[in-house]
C-alpha cells in the first residue's frame, strides 16, 4: 500500500483521510500545534483509526514543504473568514453579545434563569380535570 492510499485528495487544499471527512489539517494541527500525540489523536476521532493518524504524519514528513504551505493557507482561510464573520455576525451573535456585555460571564445562567422562571409563571394552555 503506498501512503498515498490513506487519502482522498478532493482538490488541492482539500485532502481528507479515506473513509472520513477529516481533512489532514485536523489531525496535523493537534499534532504540530497543540503537541497532542498520534494516540491522544486517535482517541478523538472516532471516525479516523491509530494507522490513518500515523500515514498522516508520516505523509507530512515525506512532503514537509507541501504540507506546511497547504497548512499555511488552510489556517490563513480560517483567519479571513473569522475576519468576514466579525464584520457581518449573525443576529443571534449579535444578541449574545449583547447579553454579555450586559450581564458579564453569567449571561448564559442568568438568561436559563430567566427563561425558566418564564416558563414557570405562564399559564397553560390545557387543564386535565378542570
Amino acid at each position: 500500500m503506498k501512503l498515498e492510499d490513506y487519502f482522498d485528495f478532493l482538490a488541492p487544499n482539500d485532502i481528507r483521510i479515506k473513509g472520513s471527512r477529516i481533512g489532514i489539517e485536523t489531525v496535523l494541527y493537534d499534532y504540530i500545534y497543540r503537541k497532542r500525540t498520534p494516540e491522544e489523536i486517535d482517541e478523538r476521532y472516532y471516525s479516523i483509526n491509530l494507522e490513518q493518524v500515523y500515514a498522516t504524519i508520516l505523509y507530512y514528513l515525506h512532503n514537509k514543504e507541501a504540507v506546511e504551505k497547504y497548512l499555511e493557507e488552510w489556517l490563513e482561510h480560517g483567519r479571513r473568514m473569522r475576519e468576514e464573520q466579525e464584520k457581518n455576525p449573525d443576529p443571534v451573535i449579535l444578541r449574545l453579545r449583547a447579553l454579555r456585555q450586559k450581564y458579564g460571564k453569567d449571561a448564559a445562567r442568568i438568561v436559563r434563569e430567566q427563561q425558566a422562571a418564564a416558563f414557570a409563571e405562564s399559564k397553560p394552555e390545557y387543564r386535565i380535570n378542570d
